[in-house]
């Protein structure tokens, strides 16, 4: 029992886990106590579980796993947090619960499960469930279709997602195990309980059995709506709700919250769709065309077969509907018709919305096809046509059908208005407003009155389905003139009709989600309507109050000459009375004169026509009481208005009699019945007199009286067309006069543009000024209701007009239309009428637009043109969208019927050519204006395809596409957008630009709307996706966005929405909703809206090019756009002002002018480093061919696509040369321009210029290379330097073209080639040139030799790779060429070489035949350039002497930014050699001053002391003065560019390349060694310790790790380092420049090297370390001895906190410290001790003594203490004053610490404290024991003898000894071999004397003792090298300098990572080039004839060897 109380006393967590099965059940039990107490679901208790549950159902005991499942299920109810453990606790009871034999298991997994979806993880259970039906235990099977069976039950379908379960069924009914079957038989029948019939089709093809069985079961169900039991904890409250409703008694509003949910499960959801468009047969397209009707019935069989799947996949179906059309159109075969029919109804079916964008092309047909008789085709094509209405909406296919109306066939007839009585059962009472019924009515009315009973019935069937769908009082109206009889006999249809939605209108909502709705939203169609139409119509918003006032809506649809349609302002009564009288029969003078003797005086009836004009006069004044006493149904206006017509009538010649006749009309139309008949009688005699000076006002009043009557828009027409068929000037314009004020007075409605307009024009054309004024302030009234659509009409009107009209226009900009104070009173009565459809008043508002006269322009768009929008050559496409322009702007107006333009519109947005989308775009934006509202039936297939240009990566183009999609919105309304899923689906692209444009744009327009589409509800997840975009603009618009998404959808639904996302991505964006809902916007109501339209009303002018004036469209778009554009859009007014008539051509030349004005290359960041490490990792081709394949022209054209513009990348890739010839002429224009873009893609400009060099055509290859040389010359300005991937790329296809037959080529290549090694190191340049002589032209080899010359003589040897040897004879082979040219070029480089080099030319080109060796000889002989020495070297040297200092002050004086095009200029002076021309780098330019203050002294000094220096020690040397001279031929000229110089060869020791590092490193050491150059290195320190460490790390991480490369070639670049440092550390002055940081670093480095054990395994490893060690004593005693140790301390914080850091590294810098705090005493005066004391400080924040406690070594905590008590001891009380620079100092332990150890030493002995210094020293405790030391002394042998300390060890014994001279060690070395104890003397003796600076450390790499630099010094040295070198060491005499190292033969170049090497580095090193412009290397290359010395750069062991020899035999 032990064991047991052990695991009773453990903490409940831990017995859960417990081995025990025991304990696991007392923990359970003990949790689920614990799980039952705790009453705060967030209380932190819970947390401690989380864990743990899983174990708690996974149990393996089957007793204790039961116990676990109740504590689990306890758990998931009550924590906050249990919705974390879903996924791995439901798997855990899927997998290890549901298999249990027990029951009870069962039940508990399947309850936790259900409680999980409780808590809101439904998802997440049911996905951990539907994977356990994959399991192949068939029980865990059978009760995961159990869980989910209850779920669904429970819960209800809207929380559990039927959709995946349904789609496994079929499967699961297939099972083997019966019980799996029978448990998929009953949740099929849960399912239908709650999704009905939407469960068959998915389960139509499982085994017929299984299905009766099912449907027997379906049967018993009971039919009401299902309710869910149990709810979600969201929904709790509901649940609450339903309680208290179910016991008052009355859940019916329950029941129909939850029966509305029914419907809303729809088969086709549950289906999954198929892709349908790849399996069609390939040969489809040619059969479907094929002449044998078998063949076409064949392909059309396929499709048929294929479009039977119930859904479809979306995907580009217009070719396959193109076809089909086409069968159904024009097949003569009626059964294909009717097969094409099915095909298409399936593909309808399949498609659903999908298909919307189709639907417009097909109806038309099948309603044409309908004159087919056979039953079968009927019925197919009716099958079509309806499928295809619920694809769309009625409003978008209006226009089709009412054109098919108007068909003579009868049949024709028949079944389209069966089709329209179909569809508007699909209507409810919003979904068909007024403005789609009325023109419907109107098309159905003259079908009842057809000859044919069977359109007469079908008519019938139609009007009756829309009296039932919107009740009697909308139809009435339009049924004011149908007779009883059939009046009746529509109702009698009327009450037969079964609507699909039921009557009730509140079901016309739900079915949106069924079936697209057309119209308007259910809930608002008063909103909907605004929207669409208001939005709608180009002109200044104010308009919308007009209408408001005066509903005069309906008769806009009409078409405006119908008389008919204009009655429809007035109420249903004055309707009738009005239509009644507008027929009004004309009636005979004599019943007239009966019908006004009964109602006048008789004496006035006689005296009409008294010849006395008094009489007249009094007859006037009678008839007047008479009328104003008449009452106005007695009133026969005709009869009376003919008695004031008779004779005289209106030629009455007295004015007093005439002004009464004229009071009186008036009377008469105001106060009677007055119709049209009786107007057409007195109007003429009215306009007659409207000019007459006396009467014309009368007139006027007459005129607008009857207006007021009959309507003003045909009283206006009347009128017009009078005073215009008369020619009295005054009369026509004192009319245009009174129109102008009755248009004011009653506003726009109705009125007829398109017969004003032909009337105006004739105005404005006539003679008479007054004629023309009075036109043009009518067309000012006129253009404050219809907007500057109106001025398109006169565009091509003179230009002095067209100011005039212009000037008028603009007086009215801004101004509000009056509201109407005329043609109201009547239909008062009718305002209510109409007011309650609140889109009425909006109507008027569109009248305008819609009374615009509209072209058709369907027959221009002919196949031709089509065919040309999608032509292959961009040039014939856009030939064709201009002709699309043209068509649309002379026709202004156009029908929507515009044939197969959409398709090809549509094609041309996703172009290739920019230019071309941006015309597209034009075109779209001049089509919305050209086609008004009716644009919205292109939406789908056209607008929203311009909402993914949105998505382009060019910023003019993204704007054209925004301006389009508001144009198109502007005309639309956003209803059209903002359904189906085309816009969710535009969402979910991942692009940044398409999405934060698109939010942008939802952003600004959703806050608009007073009600939207339900199916923005699906751009709701991809907000929140948006929403943690990586793009930050992408998030801000989505935020931005949010506030108006859940202003139409309410928090709830956007919660809700959250559900899917990841958990942490959920409480972000439920953190944003939040916030979104404080600053959520109220929806906009309807006075809200009225208002804010005069803002958008305005709008269009911003976005028609066409429809404005210029200056409008200008200013309009700077007012609409604040952005960048603005500026553009200014400058270019002037252009387009100018411009002829037509405005469209010249917008889209400017569009062009203006994308072309962009930059040309987009500078994409770290877009060349991506390309270079995709070509790299061979994600891409490397760019290698002989000739370009076409894969690499793609893949260069790829990626420019991304950097270039895209108009000049199509110029660049264009078949034609001409074109490439253009991009090259802009390329040059924007070389200056355009720099950094240039720089971004030079790699990308490389290689299509390597494409060019392919192309046989000469001027583009000229082209080529003056672009090539323009832009080498402006990369060297830059200073920039091509990367190895450009050059490769570049230099070799170059090189091709050197071989060109024509001289001028050649010449510029080799131009472009010396311009090239400005930007590219010749050395590197030499290979690539190399590799170029082997070409089997001759023409290329001999260029390629003579080149070479070029560059040696330039260079120097240097620049020959691999090595001189190699190259030279690789040269001398062409020496017997047989090519001429190529023989001499090839002896005149060798004698390039000879000049340079001399004799040693001979030794490298190796053995010649004969033959070459004699012609060589010849060649050399003749050549003048002997090598003669010095003077030769004079001469050379000068100028560039001259030369360099000159360039120099130049730049001190004109400063770098002048300097470089005077330094180009010499270069070009410099006829023999331009590259030798003195180049400065501009980063070499830091120390100048410095130096040229220098300049004087050392200009004198130098040579002298540089020759007596080499004399002084190569005194007895028997060799040729000049070569001696040349040891240091670099730093002859040191006082020129000293620093530069030393830039650059810094700049090499970091280098990838070991020669090229080693050769830097062999040039500084012999700076350094020589102690009056040594100076030279000031203020480059740092520099050259970074460029050191650069390197360390280098050979650390990539040389060390590099399999391929000789190890030896390692160990010697680490000896050159070594032996350089150790140089400098030598010397004192130097080593304490360098700074904190850079001593870290270079510590770090060199204490890594030590640690390598990689070093070990190498024979010489061993030599190296023991160096570092030497190295490191040095760096520590004689740098600044406050850097290094801050340095220390802060390397030692760094290792502790790296947990990657070993132990070891940390222990070595604890050594470190301590050495330093052994010189504490000696350097405590030169110590910055504040500082020190603030790294102490920071140190113990970072590590307070607990931390420094747990470290697992005591080192740390006793180094501090060492530390601290040494400055103490040596400071004493001041030390505390020393703590200034630490700002707060209660933040560490430090300052306590320090009085701590005051406070102890003030009461300790000074000895004592001495003796506590020592003991922290030596860590070797005085009092200690005997036996203590014993273990200290084993502990340093123990060292001594492991190979990593072995140094340390000798250092401590040194130490140890040194202290306790009396100490004795020998007991510990008697037992050690004889070869220990000599290596621990030896060891002793070589500390000794180095510590005691006795000499030099034989062992150490190439170190020279700064202070005596003597013979015997050297003698040591070259002792070490010639071991190093493998050389005999019998007579060391003299030692040669470190380049001796270098005497094995360089190895190629290595490539390596150099990523690690500072920007400033890596700039340095790669301009190694550069330099050889400088003079330090001019000189060494020029030097006369010298052997390569130690100067040289490439080392040959032969010549070191001959050296050596040399030296010793002097030395003899």
């Amino acid at each position: 029992m032990g064991d047991d109380s052990e695991w009773m006393k453990l903490p409940v967590d831990q017995k859960c886990e417990h081995k025990l099965w025991k304990a696991r059940l007392s923990g359970y039990e003990e949790a689920l106590k614990i799980f039952q107490k705790i009453k705060d679901e967030k209380s932190p208790e819970w947390s401690k579980f989380l864990g743990l549950i899983k174990k708690f159902v996974t149990d393996s005991n089957a007793v204790v796993q039961l116990k676990g499942l109740e504590a689990a299920l306890v758990y998931v109810e009550n924590a906050h947090v249990a919705g974390k453990t879903t996924g791995e606790v439901v798997s855990g009871v899927v997998s290890k619960v549901f298999n249990q034999p027990k029951a009870k298991a069962k039940e508990l997994g399947i309850e936790i499960c259900l409680m999980y979806i409780e808590i809101e993880k439904g998802e997440a259970v049911q996905e951990e469930l539907l994977k356990g039906l994959d399991n192949k235990n068939p029980k865990i099977v059978v009760a995961c279709i159990e869980t989910l069976r209850k779920a669904l039950s429970e819960f209800g379908s809207k929380i559990v997602l039927l959709k995946p379960i349904i789609k496994v069924l079929p499967k699961l009914f297939e099972s083997r195990e019966k019980a799996v079957r029978d448990e998929a038989k009953l949740i099929a029948v849960e399912i239908y309980r709650w999704i009905r019939d939407a469960l068959r089709p998915p389960l139509q093809n499982i085994n017929p059995v299984q299905l009766k069985e099912l449907e027997e079961e379906w049967v018993k169900l009971p039919t009401g709506a299902p309710k869910p039991a149990r709810f979600l904890r969201s929904q709790q409250e509901l649940e609450a709700k339903l309680e208290q409703q179910q016991s008052a008694g009355g859940d019916a509003e329950g029941g129909g919250d939850d029966g509305d949910e029914v419907p809303q499960i729809d088969a086709y959801e549950l289906l999954e769709a198929v892709e349908i468009l790849s399996k069609l047969p390939k040969d489809f397209y040619d059969k479907i065309e094929a002449k044998k009707w078998q063949e076409r019935k064949e392909a059309l069989e396929a499709v048929e077969v294929l479009v039977k799947n119930p859904k479809l996949e979306a995907g580009d179906y217009a070719d396959l509907v193109k076809a089909l059309k086409k069968v159904v159109g024009k097949d003569t075969n009626v059964m294909l018709v009717a097969l094409a029919a099915k095909c298409l109804t399936g593909l309808a079916v399949g498609l659903r919305k999908k298909f919307g964008q189709y639907a417009g092309h097909v109806v038309p047909t099948i309603l044409e096809k309908f004159k087919e008789k056979k039953p079968q085709v009927v019925q197919a094509l009716q099958e079509a046509i309806d499928a295809i209405f619920l694809t769309t909406t009625l409003q978008n296919i209006s226009e089709d059908v009412l054109a098919v109306m108007d068909n003579k066939n009868p049949t024709i007839k028949q079944q389209t208005s069966l089709f329209i009585a179909r569809s508007f059962r699909h209507c409810t009472a919003s979904t068909l407003p007024k403005s789609l019924l009325k023109p419907f009515c109107a098309a159905l009315l003259k079908h009842i009155n057809d000859s044919a009973p069977e359109v007469r019935d079908a008519a019938f069937e139609a009007l009756g389905t829309a009296l039932k769908v919107v009740g009697e009082k909308a139809v009435n109206p339009f049924l004011a003139d149908v007779d009883k009889l059939k009046l009746d006999k529509i109702k009698e249809c009327s009450e037969k009709v079964e609507l699909v939605h039921g009557k009730k209108a509140g079901l016309a909502a739900d079915k949106k989600d069924f079936k697209p709705v057309p119209g308007r939203a259910a809930a608002s169609g008063a909103a909907g309507d605004k929207d669409t139409k208001d939005t709608s119509a180009p002109k200044p918003g104010p308009l919308k109050k007009a209408p408001a006032a005066k509903p005069g809506g309906p008769p806009k649809k009409g078409k405006p000459a119908a008389q008919g349609g204009t009655g429809g302002t007035g109420t249903k009564s004055k309707k009738a009375v009005e239509t009644k009288e507008i027929v009004e029969p004309e009636l005979s003078i004599e019943v007239c004169e009966e019908k006004a003797s009964a109602v006048l005086p008789a004496t006035c009836i006689q005296l009409l026509d008294s010849s006395n004009w008094k009489e007249r006069l009094a007859c006037m004044e009678e008839f007047q009481k008479a009328v104003e006493l008449m009452d106005r149904t007695e009133m026969p206006c005709q009869a009376l208005v003919r008695m004031l017509a008779k004779k005289p009538g209106w030629k009455e010649t007295n004015f007093q009699v005439m002004q009464m006749k004229l009071h009186i009309v008036a009377l008469i139309a105001q106060k009677g019945n007055f119709s049209k008949t009786s107007a057409q009688i007195v109007l003429d005699g009215l306009v007659d007199k409207v000019g007459d000076v006396k009467c014309g006002n009368n007139a006027k009043e007459a005129m607008t009286a009857i207006a007021e009557a009959c309507v003003l828009p045909w009283t206006a027409e009347q009128v017009m067309s009078m005073a215009f068929s008369q020619k009295n000037p005054k009369n026509q314009s004192e009319t245009l006069n009174w129109l102008s004020n009755a248009i004011k007075e009653f506003g726009f409605s109705g009125l007829n543009v398109k017969a004003f307009i032909s009337n105006v024009k004739t105005a404005l054309a006539a003679t008479n000024p007054a004629v023309r004024t009075s036109a043009i302030t009518l067309l000012g009234v006129m253009y404050l209701y219809v907007g500057p659509s109106l001025r398109m009409f006169f565009e091509d009107e003179k230009p002095a007009l067209l100011s005039q009209i212009d000037a008028e226009f603009e007086k009215m900009q801004g101004q509000n239309p009056p509201a109407p104070t005329r043609g109201i009173s009547k239909h008062s009565t009718g305002g209510t009428d109409e007011g309650e459809d609140g889109e009425e008043p909006d109507d008027g508002g569109s009248d305008a637009v819609d009374l615009l006269p509209r072209t058709e322009i369907s027959d221009k768009i002919t196949s031709e043109l089509v065919s040309k929008i999608s032509d292959k050559n961009w040039k014939i496409r856009k030939e064709g969208l201009d002709e699309v322009a043209a068509i649309i702007n002379e026709a202004k107006f156009i029908q929507p019927n515009i044939g197969e333009l959409p398709t090809a519109l549509k094609g041309r947005l996703n172009d290739s050519n920019k230019i071309l989308v941006q015309q597209t775009l034009t075109i779209l934006q001049q089509l919305a204006v050209a086609m008004g509202p009716n644009i919205k039936q292109h939406v789908k297939n056209l607008g929203i395809p311009v909402i993914t240009v949105l998505g382009d990566s060019k910023n003019n183009v993204r704007s054209a596409a925004l301006a389009t999609v508001n144009a198109w919105a502007e005309q639309t309304g956003m209803k059209e957008w903002l359904e189906g899923e085309d816009l969710s689906e535009e969402l979910k692209k991942e692009n940044p630009f398409l999405r934060q444009e698109l939010l942008g744009w939802l952003a600004e327009k959703l806050p608009t709307l007073r009600s939207t589409p339900t199916d923005l509800i699906l751009c709701v997840p991809h907000l929140y996706s948006c929403l943690e975009d990586r793009n930050g603009d992408v998030r801000k618009k989505a935020q931005d966005a949010l506030p108006f998404f859940m202003m139409h959808l309410g928090y709830e639904k956007m919660a809700k929405a959250t559900g899917k996302l990841k958990p942490t991505s959920k409480d972000q964006v439920l953190a944003m909703l939040e916030k979104a809902k404080a600053n959520m916007p109220a929806k906009p109501t309807a006075s809200a809206k009225a208002t804010s339209k005069p803002v958008g009303g305005s709008a269009p002018a911003k976005f028609q090019p066409a429809s404005a004036p210029a200056e409008d469209s200008v200013s309009g778009t700077v007012d609409s756009k604040p952005d960048p554009k603005k500026a553009k859009a200014l400058g270019v007014s002037s252009k387009t002002k100018t411009a002829q008539g037509k405005k469209v051509p010249s917008k889209t030349s400017l569009k062009e002018d203006e994308d072309k004005s962009g930059p040309i290359f987009i500078v994409v960041p770290n877009g060349k480093e991506q390309r270079m490490k995709d070509e790299k990792g061979l994600k891409v081709l490397k760019w290698n061919f002989t000739t370009p394949r076409d894969e690499y022209i793609e893949q260069l054209k790829t990626q420019m696509s991304s950097c270039v513009a895209k108009w000049l990348q199509d110029e660049m890739f264009h078949s034609d040369f001409q074109h490439h010839n253009k991009a090259l002429a802009v390329m040059v224009d924007h070389l200056e321009s355009e720099k950094d873009g240039v720089i971004g893609c030079l790699d990308l400009i490389l290689k299509w210029v390597t494409l060019r060099f392919f192309d046989t055509n000469t001027s583009v290859l000229m082209k080529t290379l003056e672009y090539l040389k323009l832009l080498f010359t402006l990369l060297s300005d830059e200073e920039y330097h091509l990367t190895e991937n450009e050059a490769s790329s570049f230099i070799p296809y170059l090189i091709l073209k050197v071989g060109e037959p024509k001289d001028v080529i050649r010449k510029d290549v080799r131009a472009i080639l010396n311009r090239m090694c400005l930007v590219y190191p010749a050395s590197k340049m030499f290979p690539f040139i190399m590799e170029g002589t082997k070409s089997k032209n001759s023409k290329q080899r001999a260029e390629c030799l003579e080149e070479l010359g070029c560059l040696v003589e330039s260079y120097g040897m240097n620049v020959c790779q691999p090595t001189p040897g190699k190259a030279l004879k690789e040269i001398a082979i062409h020496i017997g060429d047989r090519d001429n040219a190529v023989r001499n070029a090839a002896l005149n480089t060798i004698v390039t070489v000879y000049n340079v080099h001399g004799d040693q030319v001979f030794k490298l080109i190796g053995t010649l035949s004969e033959k070459d060796m004699s012609m060589l000889e010849e060649r050399i002989k003749r050549s003048a350039k002997r090598p003669s020495a010095a003077p030769v070297k004079q001469v050379e040297e000068k100028p560039q002497r001259t030369q360099s200092t000159s360039s120099s002050t130049n730049m001190l004086r004109k400063g770098p930014a002048e300097d470089m095009p005077s330094r180009l200029n010499q270069a070009r002076s410099m006829s023999g050699h331009p590259e030798a021309a003195q180049m400065v780098r501009r980063e070499f330019q830091l120390d100048l001053d410095e130096i040229e203050n220098d300049n004087g002294t050392v200009r004198c000094e130098m040579p002298e002391l540089v020759q007596h220096k080499l004399d002084d020690i190569f005194e007895p040397v028997l060799i040729p003065e000049p070569k001696i001279r040349a040891v240091s031929p670099h730093f002859d000229d040191m006082h020129s560019n000293t620093a530069s110089t030393i830039n650059f060869i810094i700049s090499q020791v970091a280098s990838g390349d070991i020669n090229t590092s080693i050769q830097a490193l062999t040039q500084i050491d012999e700076v350094l060694r020589q102690e009056d150059k040594a100076e030279a290195m000031s203020g480059h320190i740092d520099q050259f310790l970074i460029a050191t460490f650069m390197q360390l790390r280098l050979i650390y991480n990539t040389h060390m790790a590099d399999e391929k490369l000789e190890k030896d070639e390692v160990i010697k670049l680490y000896s050159c380092v070594i032996g350089n440092l150790i140089s400098l550390f030598q010397i004192e002055s130097l080593a304490r420049e360098a700074s904190t940081g850079v001593l870290k670093d270079l510590m770090h480095g060199l204490i890594t090297l030590m640690l390598d054990s990689r070093i070990e395994d190498l024979e010489e490893g061993q030599q190296v370390v023991r160096s570092v060690n030497l190295l490191v004593v040095k760096v520590l005693e004689k740098s600044d001895q406050t850097n290094i140790l801050s340095a220390l301390l802060v390397l030692l914080q760094d290792s502790l906190l790296a947990t990657a850091s070993s132990p070891k590294f940390s222990e070595l810098v604890m050594k470190c410290l301590w050495r330093m705090v052994r010189l504490l005493p000696d350097t405590i005066n030169s110590i910055n001790l504040d500082r020190i004391l603030l790294d102490i400080h920071i140190f113990m924040k970072v590590f307070p003594k607990e931390k420094l406690k747990q470290c697992k070594s005591e080192f740390p905590i006793r180094t501090l203490k060492t530390l601290l008590h040494t400055l103490c001891k040596l400071k004493g009380p001041k030390i505390l004053d020393h703590l200034t620079m630490i700002d707060n100092k209660n933040e560490s332990e430090l300052e306590a610490h320090l009085c701590r150890m005051m406070k102890h030493s003030m009461d300790q002995t000074g000895s004592k404290s001495d003796k506590e210094t020592e003991k922290g020293a030596s860590r070797i405790d005085e009092k200690s024991s005997k036996a203590k030391v014993n273990d200290f002394l084993a502990e340093i042998f123990k060292k001594i003898g492991s190979k990593e300390n072995t140094k340390e060890g000798l250092a401590e014994l040194y130490e140890y000894k040194k202290k306790y001279s009396d100490a004795d060690i020998e007991p510990f070395l008697k037992n050690s071999s004889q070869f220990f104890q000599s290596y621990v003397e030896r060891g002793l003796r070589v500390i000794e004397m180095e510590r005691e600076g006795k000499g030099r450390l034989p062992t150490s790499a190439g170190n020279t003792n700064g202070e005596e630099v003597g013979p015997s010094v050297y003698l040591e040295r070259l002792k070490i090298l010639r071991q190093r070198c493998g050389l005999d060491n019998t007579k060391q005499d003299d030692r040669p300098p470190l380049t001796s190292l270098l005497s094995k033969p360089a190895v190629p170049t290595v490539a390596s990572s150099t990523d690690m090497l500072h920007s400033k580095l890596s700039q340095l090193r790669e301009s190694r080039e550069q330099h050889q412009h400088s003079d330090l290397d001019s000189n060494q290359t020029h030097s006369s004839g010298t052997t390569t010395t130690s100067s040289s750069s490439t080392a040959n062991i032969d010549d070191l060897k001959k050296r050596l020899e040399r030296i010793k035999s002097s030395r003899k």
